[in-house]
């Protein structure tokens, strides 16, 4: 038992030290060590519109890049008029920058829900946290490929290459992803070099990446190095065979390249931050918060609560979005009387979609695109 407590203690140091070292919260849940993936408890991101550096999630497929901006170098080419290369100076000087709040999600936000439906080998139990807002800046990736001679072409996509080396990725090689040229050119799309007003982080993709809002996290490339304008979707892995929904018999190992959904704007999504789950509160005012979010430009038009797990429903308080791009805020305060508490949330967006109500509907092989209802078990004393 002490050799027990001696293993635990010295890994939970070696954990903390990992969190430290890329500038975050020492209570973050790190998923992976290497390559580092952690997400912050629900509560941190409750705190406001923007989320701190510190708290803002990680997702990585590999160890990060350690490039410097006088290294970094940006190739342009594929079907374009004028290949460019670029470097960190040439980008940051000669095209305007521009400022969008975005909120970045991972595909697998909310895996933990589908886990408790089938198991889910290999993937990570991604809770709350898989999810963050910040405010981008950066050069319009249109004004980038415009100085190219990119024809907008409706067919046309443009490809994404990074030198972060995935081991995950079958076979071995560096992490890649693509967007449609019609959502490349979009005014929101960044080649980003500052996050929170503070120069791009290592740990998330300095010193240039790229941010398409709107869309999984992961079509947002880390430490760009490349684009290609070209027919067809990237042919990498993380494109032609992972962040895709598979159908719920098949086997994630075996299936060939371009089997299933590929994964491109986010879904409507909602959950609950505040309280946390399976806590204890006190009788008396209970305020409830949590974000909603529709996805590639659409908007919320309402969220409801239920406190009896689903069988009535009252209508949430909304804050106004910091952008089309970004989370919105909810809350709604209720009287909590002791004894067990069910709250459920569901959003509905501008057209009157409305998310779908269980998680073992939305279970696919790889856990990816949970946007169920969210469900919160709470005591109160």
């Amino acid at each position: 038992m002490r050799e027990f407590h001696r293993s635990s203690s010295l890994l939970f140091k070696v954990f903390l030290k990992v969190v430290l070292m890329w500038g975050k919260r020492r209570d973050m849940t790190v998923r992976d060590r290497l390559p580092f993936n952690a997400e912050p408890p629900a509560a941190a991101l409750a705190g406001g519109e923007l989320t701190a550096l510190d708290a803002f999630y990680c997702r990585n497929h590999g160890p990060f890049p350690d490039i410097t901006r006088e290294q970094w170098r940006l190739t342009v080419d594929g079907i374009v008029q004028k290949p460019l290369t670029l470097t960190y100076d040439e980008l940051t000087s000669q095209f305007t920058p521009h400022s969008v709040v975005a909120t970045l999600a991972c595909a697998g936000n909310r895996r933990a829900e589908l886990l408790k439906v089938r198991p889910i080998p290999g993937k990570d139990p991604w809770a709350h946290g898989a999810i963050s807002t910040a405010e981008w800046r950066g050069a319009r990736l249109a004004d980038v490929l415009g100085a190219a001679g990119v024809d907008v072409d409706e067919g046309l996509h443009v490809a994404f290459s990074a030198p972060d080396v995935a081991q995950e990725a079958s076979p071995v090689q560096s992490y890649g992803s693509s967007i449609p040229l019609s959502k490349a050119m979009s005014q929101e799309v960044l080649l980003a070099w500052e996050m929170n007003s503070e120069p791009l982080p290592r740990v998330h993709g300095g010193p240039v990446r790229v941010v398409v809002p709107g869309y999984i996290g992961a079509r947002s490339v880390k430490w760009v190095t490349g684009m290609t304008v070209q027919p067809a979707p990237s042919a990498n892995y993380f494109q032609a065979s992972d962040y895709r929904i598979l159908p719920p018999d098949a086997d994630p190992d075996t299936v060939p390249p371009g089997e299933g959904i590929s994964l491109s704007m986010l879904a409507l999504n909602c959950d609950i931050l505040v309280p946390g789950e399976d806590v204890e509160i006190p009788a008396g005012p209970l305020t409830i918060r949590g974000y909603a979010l529709a996805g590639d430009g659409r908007g919320i038009g309402r969220v409801d609560v239920s406190l009896d797990d689903g069988r009535t429903w009252r209508q949430a308080d909304l804050e106004p979005a910091a952008s089309p791009w970004a989370w919105r805020w909810w809350s709604l305060t209720v009287q909590a009387r002791p004894g067990p508490i069910s709250l459920t949330a569901r959003a509905w967006d501008d057209t009157g979609v409305t998310q779908p109500e269980s998680p073992a509907s939305l279970w696919n092989p790889r856990g990816y695109g949970n946007n169920a209802w969210a469900h919160v078990e709470v005591v109160v004393a």
